[in-house]
């Protein structure tokens, strides 16, 4: 079996879409699991759910586009990924489920204001801190037999220290994600605004230090059999991570100081850059590999030379991909364009 042109375009291609749900997604399960700690009365509750209320649903159009992608393009590594994470999938498809429910009920169920408003808080926590401690498992390998099925504990078996260390990694990133958000929709000056702006750092300085240790765990004990070609492209990704974060904590808190409004935008920025640095680096560590199995596996690891589907079902996804990614990207500019700006009380009124 030999590495082709279309099976290394759609490694790719999945950890581009894998960004783009991690960037958009993610700063709306963020605004979910800060919500009960940022807004301190019914109107900012309001105002963090407005700020995402046009855009939330769009934004999950990426994670079921990636799982798609994933089943089309690698069957293989889809059939072990969505068998073995069973559970953790369902608790996954819960959350969002629980959460889309508890959005849509909040407002005109307010006798059960309460309920909805944990169950927005759960339905966005668990998918924030799964996400993470799935992207662990499948980096620092999984034991599967013969047919790559996995042979481990449901659910408990994917927790160890360094799927953990993943998961909150991930679940750092989303709630810098989400405080930079509010921060940036919020009205300017106001206690929302100046809370989100005070959280947005620290929460960014925990990102960073659990880099910095998943990084070090990563690579010294459970890095995959690398492609030698992409270490300066990992080189470069970890950098940009680091680059682009700190530079967002940095114009952050100067704009929150001069109280400017475009320190805002140019932190969500920064960190949303930082989110795309890291799923690259993702990739980049994980090439040629996609699901990795462990030491006491029967199986081998699933890559994409014994994983790719034919090179014609590759070449017409791509076809597919090419016309209908730029109307995807083409709907969140005309919806964000639509609803740019900060959110205002007389916003709620509508």
């Amino acid at each position: 079996m030999t590495m082709t042109i279309l099976g290394v375009l759609w490694f790719f291609l999945i950890f581009v879409l894998i960004a783009g749900y991690f960037i958009l997604d993610g700063f709306d399960l963020g605004v979910g699991v800060l919500a009960p700690f940022l807004a301190k009365n019914e109107e900012e509750k309001a105002l963090m759910r407005r700020s995402i209320g046009p855009v939330w649903d769009g934004n999950e159009v990426w994670l079921l586009t990636a799982g798609g992608a994933l089943f089309a393009a690698f069957p293989d590594a889809y059939a072990t990924t969505f068998s073995g994470f069973y559970l953790a999938v369902m608790l996954v498809l819960f959350g969002l489920i629980v959460r889309a429910v508890s959005f849509e009920f909040r407002a005109g169920d307010p006798g059960w204001a309460k309920v909805w408003d944990a169950c927005f808080f759960v339905g966005s926590l668990l998918p924030a801190l799964l996400f993470g401690v799935a992207v662990g498992n499948i980096y620092a390998g999984i034991p599967m037999d013969a047919n790559g099925d996995y042979m481990g504990v449901p659910l408990l078996g994917l927790i160890t220290p360094f799927t953990l260390l993943t998961g909150l990694l991930g679940l750092a990133m989303f709630l810098s994600a989400g405080a930079t958000w509010t921060a940036l929709k919020a009205p300017l000056g106001s206690d929302l605004h100046r809370r989100a702006q005070a959280l947005r750092v620290p929460l960014q300085v925990v990102a960073v230090l659990l880099f910095a240790v998943v990084s070090v765990l990563g690579h010294f004990f459970y890095a995959p059999d690398m492609a030698p070609e992409l270490g300066i492209l990992r080189w470069l990704f970890a950098a940009l991570f680091l680059v682009t974060v700190i530079g967002s904590m940095v114009a952050g808190r100067v704009g929150s100081r001069k109280d400017c409004p475009k320190s805002d935008l140019v932190a969500f920025l920064g960190q949303s850059a930082g989110a795309f640095s890291l799923v690259g680096l993702l990739a980049c560590s994980m090439f040629p590999c996609l699901v990795v199995a462990s030491p006491d596996s029967i199986g081998p690891t699933i890559t994409i030379l014994n994983a790719a589907s034919s090179e014609l079902s590759l070449f017409w996804m791509t076809v597919i991909v090419c016309v209908g990614l730029p109307l995807v990207l083409v709907y969140h500019v005309v919806i964000y364009r639509t609803f740019r700006g900060r959110v205002t009380p007389e916003d709620l009124a509508h």
